[in-house]
């Protein structure tokens, strides 16, 4: 394992106070950087550890079992590194500077979804403007950008519409190059040390060598743009499958200390309904591992599964996401009232887990990508005309 126990045991001790105050992680991000957990999945010759897609995954549900804000939010910083490391091992350079600045000691976030725009990757409300040297302005409101008060480059997606067909800009801005504005207007039900703020654009500039992809909008099989979908999704169910698991834990610990008055105080471990209840949720959630670890294998491995692929991912981090929000409901139920304090952790990961609903891919999306996998696009179906009389 990358992350020693003494240090998830700190950040675990650290993450109600986070989330009382609504503060930032500030401590957590400072020994995670110490611990060349920024650097983890930057590739040995560039100076990182080298981890895999595989082996991060199963770093961020230990950390997120710890603290699922700060894994949430360190998870942004953790896709960008799996972009480009993957890029990297395609013999794609294109994304180098992004592994060469994190081993330099800068934070990335990601900056790609807009209020509205249920497009997400194949999309965007943000005005890309050329500078007429190949690199390109951005203006445009970013939301939930995690890492707010600490991220020094900034992942974007821009519509550039200066030529006869839109084009889909991806580039990379600075924090300290002007162009800016980011809202304090963080405040969440969960999540809340991630500071998942509202970034306001206006001219933030990459210049060329920081322009990865101009590329048509809309579905695509661009290396990059799969990169990015295959690692948010994966790294995303990670965040949540750890949580599900550290309610699991913290249910399972409670029912053994629990007494039945009822039944001549035995522990509600004994109760065959208890027993159940946390049974189910562990059936569930057991289900979800296979799947993250073998598409995250495959992402490794440089497999490609075809027009599935982009639908299984997404299918991974719903059923994930949705496992994860059953199973600390039932390591709820079980647990009794006291959960239902703001000071139990199982309050806190129940408010934690309600943020998965949110993220994309969302249900429907996954349910129409599925159908149209199976029964091809919706054919418009002509109506009956009207009888003659």
């Amino acid at each position: 394992m990358f992350l020693d126990d003494a240090l998830l045991q700190r950040i675990r001790e650290r993450a109600p106070r986070y989330d009382r105050e609504g503060s930032f992680f500030d401590d957590d991000l400072a020994e995670l950087r110490d611990a060349g957990y920024l650097t983890a999945m930057v590739p040995t010759e560039l100076g990182g550890a080298g981890l895999t897609l595989a082996e991060m995954t199963r770093e961020q549900m230990r950390l997120a079992g710890a603290a699922p804000a700060t894994a949430l939010a360190v998870n942004m910083h953790q896709v960008w590194m799996a972009v480009a490391a993957g890029l990297h091992a395609q013999g794609d350079s294109s994304a180098d500077f992004v592994l060469a600045e994190a081993a330099a000691g800068e934070v990335f976030a990601f900056g790609i979804s807009e209020a509205g725009n249920d497009l997400v990757l194949f999309g965007s409300r943000t005005d890309a403007r050329p500078d007429g040297e190949g690199g390109f302005s951005f203006h445009g409101t970013k939301i939930f950008t995690s890492l707010s008060p600490a991220w020094t480059r900034l992942g974007v997606l821009g519509t550039d519409s200066s030529g006869d067909e839109p084009r889909s800009v991806f580039g990379f801005v600075t924090r300290d190059g002007g162009g800016v504005q980011v809202r304090d207007d963080w405040d969440a039900v969960g999540m809340r040390a991630s500071f998942s703020c509202t970034t306001v654009l206006d001219g933030a500039h990459a210049p060329a060598d920081r322009v990865v992809r101009r590329i048509a909008p809309g579905p695509t099989k661009d290396a990059f743009v799969v990169a990015i979908f295959a690692a948010f999704e994966l790294l995303l169910s990670s965040v949540y499958a750890g949580i599900a698991q550290r309610a699991l834990d913290v249910a399972v610990e409670t029912v053994r200390s629990r007494r039945s008055m009822k039944n001549q105080d035995a522990p509600y471990s004994n109760d065959p309904d208890i027993r159940w209840r946390l049974a189910d949720a562990a059936i569930a959630l057991d289900g979800v591992y296979p799947a993250i670890a073998s598409a995250a294998a495959d992402v490794d491995n440089l497999v490609d599964r075809g027009d599935l692929w982009l639908p299984q991912l997404s299918a991974i981090k719903s059923r994930t996401t949705e496992v994860a929000l059953r199973v600390v409901e039932q390591a709820i139920r079980a647990s009794g009232g006291s959960a239902y304090f703001n000071a139990h952790e199982l309050s806190r990961l129940y408010r934690d887990v309600l943020a998965g609903i949110f993220h994309p891919s969302d249900d429907e999306s996954v349910h129409g990508a599925w159908a149209s996998v199976l029964l091809g696009p919706v054919v418009p179906w002509p109506q009956a005309s009207s009888p003659s009389r």
